[in-house]
């Protein structure tokens, strides 16, 4: 297990670059330039720099509410004593797992588990589960709409301007004019091109139908669908702490049901909200959430989450390693390079 890079492992002209690579993944190199303030060459050597030292991964990731491509289960998990790291490795090893993280707190590990169907999610959590015997207990809740995606989420380092260029028809989840139209599966091509820009998002249409073995016009166009339908994003994979964020950690809250609405859109505009969704379960809204510094958190835990109309009760799982973003191994990206490990 190696620890986390230090925000000192990148400089401001390093985290401009990031972040608005946060709010566009894709944007051509001039106009991250701009709100980098540094050239276009050196915008791309710059994040040439960062992505070979494992600080920095843009994958493209397909939305799950838009493609029908299956749901989400968010797992708490309980493992054996001096077993946890174990199971996590177990479990991050299934495709299944699209976020895994190892957390202090009412539980050891959570787990967002994706599954086609039923029949996929009954098999992989009552009889396939990877490592069952170093698993004291689980709780799962089910997301059922999402409030805050962390591909869109800003980090608060450029100012709105930035945010109104790079991204100029976001929308949050809930206010999408479409949100209540039936899922559109992807074609054929459509998830060949995605499969690739799950690798690397910021992969040029003209390698990606080299590889096809299709027309550029064609990758392009198919990009165009599925971005235009919500279907696919743009995740720029990056630990917060190079941010300043220094601390992470999933909230789990339990909000009476005529208010859930309400307290969803309030805390989806937070700031340090990277991802919240409503969820089954006792706790029906959950969030993964940054704060710059541990010392936040009782400010954030009185004035945020203690002014929520509806809240009963609540719980908070710290995060103290992230194994697996956007079905992506983020634990062995090579940050500990830059500092001599």
């Amino acid at each position: 297990m190696t620890a986390g890079p230090g925000v000192d492992a990148v400089d401001e002209v390093d985290r401009r670059i990031i972040a608005a690579l946060q709010l566009n993944g894709r944007a051509p190199w001039s106009v991250v330039s701009r709100w980098a303030e540094v050239s276009e060459t050196t915008v791309q050597r710059r994040f040439t720099a960062l992505h070979e030292r494992g600080l920095v991964h843009v994958v493209g990731v397909i939305d799950l509410d838009r493609t029908a491509a299956g749901s989400s289960m968010l797992v708490r998990i309980q493992a054996t004593p001096g077993r946890g790291w174990e199971l996590a490795e177990q479990l991050a090893a299934r495709p299944e797992a699209r976020f895994l993280a190892v957390v202090t707190g009412t539980a050891d590990l959570i787990v967002d588990f994706v599954a086609h169907d039923n029949d996929e999610l009954l098999r992989l959590l009552f009889t396939d589960l990877p490592g069952a015997e170093l698993i004291t207990g689980t709780e799962s809740v089910a997301v059922i709409r999402t409030f805050a995606s962390a591909p869109g989420w800003d980090t608060g380092l450029l100012p709105p301007e930035a945010a109104a260029e790079l991204r100029p028809s976001h929308a949050p989840p809930y206010d999408r004019p479409d949100w209540g139209a039936p899922p559109k599966a992807p074609g054929e091509l459509e998830t060949a091109v995605a499969e690739e820009l799950a690798v690397d998002g910021r992969l040029p249409v003209s390698a990606i139908a080299r590889k096809l073995g299709v027309s550029e016009s064609s990758v392009a166009r198919a990009v165009d669908r599925m971005v235009s339908r919500g279907g696919l994003q743009f995740r720029t994979l990056v630990e917060p702490a190079l941010l300043g964020y220094g601390v992470e950690f999933m909230l789990w809250l339990s909000i009476h049901p005529g208010h859930l609405d309400e307290a969803g859109r309030r805390l989806a505009a937070h700031p340090g909200t990277k991802f919240l969704a409503a969820a089954t379960g006792r706790f029906n809204l959950v969030g993964q959430m940054v704060l710059p510094a541990k010392a936040d958190l009782f400010g954030h835990t009185t004035e945020v989450i203690g002014t929520l109309p509806g809240l009963t009760a609540s719980d908070v799982t710290l995060h103290l390693a992230t194994l697996k973003r956007a079905w992506t191994r983020v634990d062995r990206f090579s940050w500990n390079r830059t500092e001599g490990t």
